[in-house]
């Protein structure tokens, strides 16, 4: 019975960590944490990472919100 207790507690912990993991990983792909950490250390060891970041950035500030769609005129018939 002690066994299955220890084997609970390290799968529950286990299980634990990949779930902080998983939401960490959804808050840096949001862009959270991850541009303003990450992006001295990819400038340095992985220009080619910090080269994308930066196109992105410059594409997602380039883009015009469309107008929005008017109400057709009713005395147009």
């Amino acid at each position: 019975m002690a066994d299955a207790v220890e084997l609970l507690g390290v799968v529950g912990g286990f299980a634990a960590v990949l779930g902080a993991l998983v939401l960490l990983a959804r808050r840096v792909r949001r862009g959270g944490v991850g541009g303003g950490i990450m992006g001295p250390l990819d400038e340095i060891y992985h220009p080619a990472a910090h080269r994308v970041r930066f196109e992105i950035e410059v594409q997602q500030a380039r883009l015009v919100p469309l107008p929005a769609p008017q109400e057709p005129d009713p005395h147009s018939d």
